[in-house]
């Protein structure tokens, strides 16, 4: 019996000696391998250091203190935690590590800004919580180089190799400091975000990353603007992939001229700023869909490397060249589905501006579409009103190239470069404007404006189309008015479109449709034809498009004029003038139109009709004047123009005229 207790406590005392001779050995190993990680960046020339390491077997927990590092990369980046615990630690294979949950305390990053305005950037957390982490069991090979884009690159294939559930922290706060260069001199900031999370990390994707709540404050003692502060809720990003930011590191991806989706969706709430008692704005919320990148364009060590040196001497016109095309390609290699802000409102020293939203998209570096709603200002004159204004198809990538040409100020670039920027935008749009008209009171109202133009020849569109319908109050001042205000006409309205196009293939060119309605005076449409128009006639060279203008041939020309009062308004001005009656006036008009016919006669008799129908449009009020010239065989441009300038009588000669009145 003695024998078996003696033998059963000598089974114990080895258990419990094997038991922490091993958790001995296990945080030696873990110490070795922590010292391991370390050393990789003492030997590239920055600083490492950690305190004690233990290790916890039967909570498989382990504890590292005081961890500090700085790169020897410039500029540098350094890093210090607290404390570093892994409980629930496992090791399913040599080459990964894993742990049910991760506590890192008293987290701060210092960042030295390579910019000489932004001196320093640092991010503090107070604790971070990481849950069903798994990882390379071993720290990464660091570059042999002391780059910092080598280091973000090692940092992404990092995340790229690494999971977890979550990662949350209940705030991080950032402070920065501006240099004197900075305009209005230095100054400093601070920021910080709450309630931050991120779930589902997994093979360098990120499901949701959230923060509750941003607040920050700049202050700049010797600004303008003493203090800026102001808040952002409710961020969110959605299928955040960090393979693709990798890509944009990576030079063996330069020629990658693919999309890759970087985020699914971005969004928020409320942001709000103010500038010390200058200005207050709100905005209710962005959203920002279907981010991706083409790693060709974004080469990030490339556009880094373009950068000038703080002192280095002013870049060659050359090299500015070479920068704002490096810049547009930044526009080419980021494609947005759809970016949105809404609810813009901003509280200023000469009144409240709103906004209601703003939209664009962007891909291969044009903007589909630029536009905002709902805009509610104030002018001099009084209140200011846009219920839409558009811009279509900007190529901004090649706005900024083309802006090279106007860096020289003494030489101005010749016009056939200046007209190049016509195919950069494709068309404007207005709805629901409506402004005061000088100091009259009333406003302009403009319903519609929309341009559109394209179907380019070189830089010169061949299709263009222009719709509106708007309103104004007429100028008293105006001596060309009077007759019209005198009339008590007092607001004019427009109704026009108008569209003109080129068939290549029938080398035909078309004015079509062209409607004009002046509300209470007169509606006008019209349709001209021009047949054998060459291509070159769209030449940006005046000279050749002059030369290459006269083989153009006339086609048939059709004019329907509609009287909704401006007959009469004719006839009273005439009677107002000559201070008959308006009869008399009437009479008087219809006579001296009539009295032409004769000299019309003797150079196209066709020109008799249309005479006397011209005579009963004004006999009758309320008619409506349909005349129709069809060319009598081949009439150039070239034959034609000089016509018109000395003779119109026998330049009309050259069409068969067909003419009528109806109601």
């Amino acid at each position: 019996m003695v024998k078996i207790l003696m033998g059963l406590v000598a089974a114990i005392v080895i258990a419990v000696g094997g038991f922490f001779g091993f958790e001995f050995y296990m945080q030696h190993r873990i110490a070795g391998e922590v010292e391991a990680a370390f050393e990789q960046i003492r030997a590239t020339g920055g600083k490492a250091s950690h305190g004690k390491v233990s290790f916890d077997l039967l909570n498989r927990t382990v504890t590292v203190a005081d961890l500090t590092a700085q790169t020897a990369a410039q500029p540098p980046v350094s890093l210090k935690i607290g404390s570093l615990t892994a409980s629930g630690v496992k090791q399913p294979d040599a080459a990964r590590f894993s742990a049910d949950n991760i506590e890192i305390t008293d987290v701060e990053v210092g960042l030295e800004m390579p910019a000489e305005t932004l001196l320093n950037v640092t991010y503090k957390a107070p604790r971070i919580s990481v849950r069903d982490y798994s990882g390379p069991a071993s720290a990464p090979r660091l570059p042999a180089s002391s780059s910092l884009i080598d280091l973000y690159r090692v940092g992404f294939e990092l995340i790229a190799n690494m999971t977890a559930a979550s990662v949350t922290t209940p705030s991080l706060t950032g402070t920065m400091n501006f240099s004197a260069a900075v305009q209005g001199g230095a100054g400093s900031g601070e920021f910080t975000y709450s309630g931050f999370t991120m779930e589902g990390l997994k093979e360098g994707r990120i499901a949701t990353m959230k923060a509750s709540e941003a607040i920050f404050r700049f202050v700049q003692p010797a600004g303008m603007t003493k203090t800026i502060t102001g808040s952002l809720t409710d961020f969110a990003a959605y299928d955040t992939d960090f393979n693709v930011m990798a890509a944009i590191f990576d030079p063996q991806k330069a020629n990658d001229d693919q999309y890759y989706r970087a985020y699914r969706q971005i969004s928020t709430g409320a942001y709000t700023i103010k500038f010390d008692q200058l200005l207050n704005v709100r905005i209710e919320g962005f959203t920002v869909d279907d981010v991706a990148m083409r790693p060709s364009r974004l080469q990030l060590p490339a556009l880094m490397a373009m950068t000038p040196p703080t002192g280095a001497t002013p870049p060659t016109p050359a090299q500015v060249r070479a920068m704002l095309d490096k810049a547009a390609g930044v526009y080419e290699g980021v494609r947005i589905g759809n970016a949105e802000m809404r609810g813009l409102s901003m509280e200023t020293p000469q009144g409240p501006f709103k906004l209601a939203a703003m939209r664009f998209n962007l891909e291969n570096g044009r903007i589909g579409e630029f536009a905002f709603e709902g805009l509610d200002a104030h002018s001099p004159n009084g209140p200011v009103k846009v219920g839409r204004f558009a811009l279509k198809s900007i190529d901004i990538a090649n706005l900024m190239r083309m802006s090279a040409l106007f860096l020289n100020q003494s030489q101005q670039p010749p016009p056939d470069k200046v007209l190049g920027m016509i195919p950069l935008i494709e068309g404007v749009e207005v709805k629901g404007f409506a402004a005061p008209y000088k100091s009259t009171g009333k406003p302009i109202n403009i319903d519609t404006f929309n341009l559109n133009w394209g179907q380019f020849i070189g830089p010169i569109p061949s299709k263009a189309r222009l719709t509106v319908r708007m309103s104004s109050p007429l100028d008293v001042t105006d001596f060309g008015l009077q007759a019209l205000v005198t009339a008590g006409v007092n607001i004019l309205r427009i109704d026009s479109d108008v569209g003109a196009t080129w068939t290549e293939t029938s080398r035909t060119f078309a004015l079509e449709p062209v409607t004009l309605d002046l509300g209470g005076i007169a509606k006008a449409s019209a349709r001209v034809s021009l047949a054998n128009v060459p291509r070159e006639v769209f030449s940006p060279n005046a000279v050749q498009a002059a030369a290459m203008a006269g083989q153009i041939e006339a086609g048939t020309i059709e004019l329907s004029l509609r009287d909704t009062g401006g007959v009469d308004l004719l006839v009273a001005q005439q009677a107002r003038t000559q201070n008959v009656s308006r009869d008399a006036a009437r009479r008087a008009i219809v006579d001296s139109i009539r009295a032409g016919s004769e000299q019309a006669a003797a150079t196209n008799p066709d020109a008799v009709a249309a005479v006397e129908a011209i005579a009963r449009f004004v006999e009758s009020p309320g008619q409506t004047l349909n005349i129709k010239l069809t060319p009598l065989g081949k009439v150039t441009a070239e034959q034609l123009m000089p016509l018109l300038k000395t003779d119109p009588l026998v330049a009309l000669a050259q069409f068969r005229i067909e003419a009528s009145t109806g109601l």
